[in-house]
């Protein structure tokens, strides 16, 4: 049964991803290029949660929603903008881990003894490196600054964005091992991607409130 939930999740969540893609390419697409990405990413592991915000908020904030209207862009409320940054944050650690995890099927990497910390590592420098690119496409256009202004602006923001997802993510694939289960599951089982698709979610929890305090103190930009 739990097996059967997965394969409908991970479905579902496709679909989604599929369906939001398909109404960017139709003409709705971001002011910020970045969001284009993040909106359909973000589905992978939310999917109708993702697909409702995206059309709650994404949506409205079009460029062709805005022309058609003869307005300004959408402005947001404050929460909306803190959960697009979590969002943003998370689409990052979403492609790393995807990333990560098909590259440790081939090349598997052991630390302290432990392939587990090893594929922990793995996850974390390749969500910390495809994060803080996700985040310097999105203050480059903001702030119109030098590149490595930029860089530097995305590794401020970021770091402690991305620090606070991945706990919530890692804690919940912890219980997930060594409680629930008592062992790791191997990636190549849709049960894996299910629990990961669970812990995207526990991420985006703990990433909220610092994504909060980071839009609050000017740190990150509000998006």
């Amino acid at each position: 049964m739990l097996q059967l939930i997965a394969i409908i999740s991970l479905s579902a969540s496709l679909l989604c991803a599929l369906l939001i893609l398909a109404d960017i390419l139709a003409g709705n697409r971001q002011p910020m290029m970045i969001m284009n990405f993040v909106y359909p990413v973000s589905a992978l592991y939310a999917g109708p949660l993702a697909l409702w915000f995206y059309y709650r908020a994404g949506k409205k904030g079009s460029m062709k929603n805005s022309a058609e209207k003869q307005m300004p862009m959408h402005k947001k409320p404050f929460w909306q903008s803190v959960a697009i940054g979590a969002l943003h944050c998370g689409s990052g650690c979403t492609l790393g881990d995807i990333l990560a995890e098909s590259f440790l099927l081939w090349v598997p990497v052991t630390l302290f003894g432990s392939k587990l910390v090893g594929t922990w590592v793995m996850d974390f420098v390749f969500a910390f490196v495809i994060g803080i690119l996700f985040q310097y496409y999105a203050i480059k256009p903001m702030r119109k600054i030098s590149s490595g202004a930029a860089l530097l602006a995305a590794f401020k923001a970021d770091t402690l964005s991305l620090t606070c997802w991945q706990i919530g993510m890692y804690g919940w694939m912890a219980i997930v091992f060594f409680v629930i289960f008592g062992y790791k599951i191997p990636v190549t089982d849709p049960l894996f991607w299910f629990m990961m698709q669970i812990a995207m979610l526990f991420g985006f929890l703990t990433a909220y409130p610092m994504n909060w305090w980071l839009i609050k103190k000017g740190i990150k930009e509000a998006m």
